[in-house]
C-alpha cells in the first residue's frame, strides 16, 4: 500500500506544476508532433519490415528518413489497455484500465502526454478511435480538438450523401487540424488513431472494409500462407488456449483457403489505405511549410495473428501478438543518422515520455517508460533495456489471463488462473518461432 501512495504522490507532484511553470520549462525550439496509431497490425505487415506484397510507400519513406525500431512491443496486447499505456506511459497494472474496468483515474489523465503538452502551450488534437474511458472533463484537459470516429460502420455518410471510409475521414480531419494550427502559430501535437486495420466484427462477410481508393490493389494476387501454418502447431497447445477467443474468431475469417485469400487481400488493402491517408497528411504538412519542424511517429496498438498458429486476434504471449511496428521520423536529425534500424527493445509505454521529452526536455517521474530521443539521435550509450514485464488482465471467459517477462533471449509466460497455473518458457535464440 505504501508503494501505491508513493506512486500517487509522484503523479500529483508531476501535475501540480502550474501552466506558467510548465511553459517556462519548454525549450524555445519546440517541435510539432504527429502520432499515427493503427489497430491490429504486427511488425511484419509493412513493406519496409519485409512483407512480400503489402504496398506502404509513405510509411516506408518515413523509415528511410527516420529510425525503424525492429524490436518494438506492447506490454498488454489489447487495444484498451495498450492505448491507456500509450497515453500515460504506464503498464496496465498501475493505470488499471482495460475493457470492463472503470475509466482512467484523473491523476493519470492529468499526467498524460496531451495534457502535459496542452499545459505547456501546445495546441493538442485527437482524431479517430480513442478507445479509453476517462472521467468527465478529462478530454477537455487533454485536447483542444477532439474528433472521435467509430468503425461501425467504417463508411461514414457525408453532407452530400456520399459515404467515405473512416481512414479517409481521419485524414480529412487531420488536414483541417493542420490548417488551423498554421493559423494559430503555436506548436501542436496531433494524435491520429485509425480504426483500421481492425476487422469489423459485426460484419461476418465483409470483415475488412477498405477505402475505395485501394480497391484495385492485390486483385487476383495469391496471398502467402500464414506465418506459422502447420496445423500441428495449434494442436500442440493446451486446451484452454485451443478454446480461447483466438480460435473462435479463426473460424470467422481464416479457416478455409477461400476465406483466407479474400480476407487477407482486404486486410492488406486496409493497411495500404492507412498508408495513403498518411501520405495525404504529410503532403499537407509540407504544403503548409511545417514539415521541417514536425516529428512523425508511427505505431500499432497491438499485434495480430492473422491465422498464424491457427489463431485470429492477439491477447496471448506469442510474438505475433506482442510485436508491433514503430517508426520515428525527426526532420531535424542529421543526414548521417537517418534510415537507421534500431535493435534495442522499446515499448508502447515509451511513447508518452518520448513525446513529452521532445517538448519539455524532461520525463515525468511517474512514467514507467523511457524517452526514446537518445536512441533516435544515436546518442544512447550502453546496452539499453534487456527485458520487460508484460501481462493481460482483462476479465473475459475466453481470454486467459497471463503475466510474464520477455527478454532478449528468453520469454516466460504464466497463465495464472488455470488449475494448476500453466507456464511457457521459450528460448528465442534456439527457437525464434516459439514452437517448443
Amino acid at each position: 500500500m505504501r508503494i501505491i501512495y508513493t506512486l500517487v504522490a509522484i503523479f500529483l507532484s508531476t501535475i501540480s506544476r502550474g501552466a506558467d511553470d510548465v511553459a517556462k520549462a519548454f525549450a524555445e525550439d519546440r517541435p510539432n508532433v504527429i502520432f499515427f496509431l493503427t489497430d491490429d497490425q504486427r511488425n511484419d505487415f509493412l513493406g519496409v519490415t519485409g512483407h512480400p506484397l503489402v504496398k506502404t510507400p509513405h510509411i516506408d519513406s518515413l523509415a528511410a528518413q527516420g529510425v525503424l525500431f525492429e524490436n518494438a512491443f506492447v506490454t498488454t496486447s489489447i487495444c484498451a489497455a495498450s492505448r491507456a499505456s500509450l497515453l500515460t506511459g504506464l503498464y496496465e497494472r498501475p493505470h488499471r484500465y482495460t475493457f470492463k474496468r472503470p475509466p482512467l483515474a484523473k491523476v493519470h489523465t492529468e499526467a498524460s502526454y496531451p495534457a502535459l503538452l496542452k499545459k505547456g502551450g501546445y495546441r493538442t488534437g485527437f482524431i479517430g478511435k480513442f478507445g479509453v474511458g476517462v472521467r468527465k472533463g478529462a478530454r477537455d484537459s487533454m485536447f483542444d480538438v477532439f474528433i472521435p470516429l467509430g468503425r461501425n460502420p467504417y463508411f461514414h455518410k457525408q453532407a452530400d450523401g456520399s459515404r467515405r471510409h473512416e481512414t479517409e475521414v481521419a485524414a480529412d480531419k487531420a488536414i483541417g487540424f493542420l490548417r488551423e494550427a498554421k493559423q494559430a502559430a503555436v506548436p501542436f501535437c496531433l494524435s491520429v488513431s485509425f480504426n483500421a486495420s481492425h476487422a469489423e466484427d459485426s460484419d461476418k462477410k465483409n470483415h475488412f472494409p477498405y477505402p475505395k481508393a485501394v480497391a484495385g490493389l492485390y486483385q487476383g494476387v495469391k496471398m502467402p500462407p500464414p506465418r506459422i501454418a502447420d496445423p500441428a502447431v495449434y494442436e500442440a497447445h493446451p486446451k484452454f488456449l485451443k478454446k480461447s477467443i483466438n480460435r473462435q474468431r479463426f473460424f470467422w475469417r481464416w479457416d478455409t483457403e477461400e476465406k483466407y485469400q479474400h480476407n487477407m487481400r482486404n486486410y492488406l488493402r486496409m493497411i495500404s489505405g492507412i498508408d495513403g491517408a498518411i501520405g495525404r497528411v504529410i503532403g499537407e504538412l509540407k504544403q503548409l511549410g511545417m514539415a521541417d519542424n514536425t516529428v512523425v511517429i508511427y505505431m500499432a496498438d497491438n499485434g495480430y495473428y492473422a491465422a498464424s498458429r491457427g489463431f485470429a486476434g492477439k491477447w496471448s504471449h506469442y510474438e505475433e501478438s506482442q510485436r508491433v511496428p514503430l517508426i520515428i521520423f525527426d526532420p531535424r536529425l542529421a543526414e548521417g543518422k537517418r534510415g537507421r534500424r534500431e535493435s534495442k527493445i522499446v515499448l508502447n509505454v515509451d511513447i508518452a515520455p518520448t513525446i513529452v521529452a521532445m517538448a519539455d526536455g524532461r520525463v515525468p517521474d511517474g512514467y514507467q517508460g523511457r524517452d526514446l530521443g537518445p536512441l533516435v539521435n544515436a546518442e544512447e550509450k550502453g546496452k539499453g533495456r534487456t527485458d520487460f514485464f508484460c501481462e493481460h488482465r482483462m476479465n473475459h471467459s475466453t481470454i486467459p489471463k497471463w503475466e510474464g517477462v520477455r527478454g532478449e533471449r528468453f520469454k516466460y509466460a504464466r497463465y495464472y488462473e488455470q488449475e494448476p497455473s500453466f507456464e511457457f518458457l521459450h528460448d528465442l535464440k534456439a527457437d525464434p518461432m516459439e514452437l517448443k
